[in-house]
């Protein structure tokens, strides 16, 4: 269900956990291989964003992954069963997670987490099969921890792609305040508004959005390199990628 206000908005609601991957010492959730599991959907930009970096870090023996029937439901994303016939793709299984046979949507793993939960059922979800809980589910967070939380796991080849590099830092985070907030949001803005005044005021900013990102591909010299920022793969491209590669597909759904 999309979380819109009396005034036709969609507002999105907050992610609920919000812990990191982190080596210091005593750390709850430290970077360790065969730890953590992540669940998506193929349907989803968001989920898509930790797909891309976890392949471009060399994660894949480090981070398993399931993903989620298609369809969104009633009560949230569903595990695939035996019987699905029309829900392609790698992985689309049922929660193969140690205890969780009875586990039939994703709502399942939340409720583990925290039995009291009231929130929304998104994905992506990071996992920790050690402590049986949640450990992030916002998609910006997970990103960024694949980008390097577990780097001391990695071989010199995987370490060396810095999605978040100390140079960019500031122009990544200024593009990723806009772009989250006028396109990456903007298309929910835009799709899930239920009022004509909200979504015409969110799909022309979105449109004037995609206009400021070509301006600025299209200004970037082809001897600087194909990335937004020339040379330089980054959070900004992934970020931007998931979405511009739905828009003319289908609308996002979650």
């Amino acid at each position: 269900m999309a979380p819109n206000s009396q005034d036709g908005e969609f507002r999105r609601k907050p992610s609920s956990f919000r812990n990191w991957i982190s080596s210091e010492a005593g750390a709850r959730f430290p970077p360790e291989a065969g730890r953590y599991h992540l669940f998506v959907s193929y349907a989803c930009p968001w989920a898509h964003r930790t797909l891309i970096a976890r392949r471009l870090k060399g994660l894949e023996e480090i981070i398993s992954f399931s993903v989620v029937h298609w369809h969104l439901g009633p009560k949230g994303w569903r595990f695939a069963t035996a019987d699905d016939t029309d829900a392609p793709g790698e992985n689309v299984i049922p929660d193969p997670l140690e205890g969780h046979e009875a586990f039939t949507h994703l709502r399942d793993v939340y409720f583990q987490a925290a039995s009291d939960f009231e929130g929304r059922y998104t994905v992506p979800v990071l996992y920790d099969k050690k402590l049986k809980t949640i450990v992030n589910n916002e998609s910006s967070e997970i990103l960024r921890m694949f980008g390097s939380a577990f780097d001391a796991l990695l071989d010199d080849k995987h370490k060396a792609v810095v999605l978040y590099p100390e140079a960019l830092r500031k122009d990544i985070d200024a593009t990723g305040e806009w772009t989250y907030d006028l396109i990456n949001n903007g298309v929910y803005k835009s799709g899930f508004a239920t009022s004509q005044t909200a979504y015409e005021r969110n799909v022309v900013a979105l449109f004037d959005a995609l206009d400021r990102a070509e301006k600025h591909l299209r200004e970037n010299k082809p001897e600087d390199g194909p990335y937004y920022f020339g040379k330089t793969l980054t959070e900004a491209d992934i970020r931007l990628y998931v979405t511009l590669i739905r828009f003319d597909v289908r609308f996002p759904a979650c």
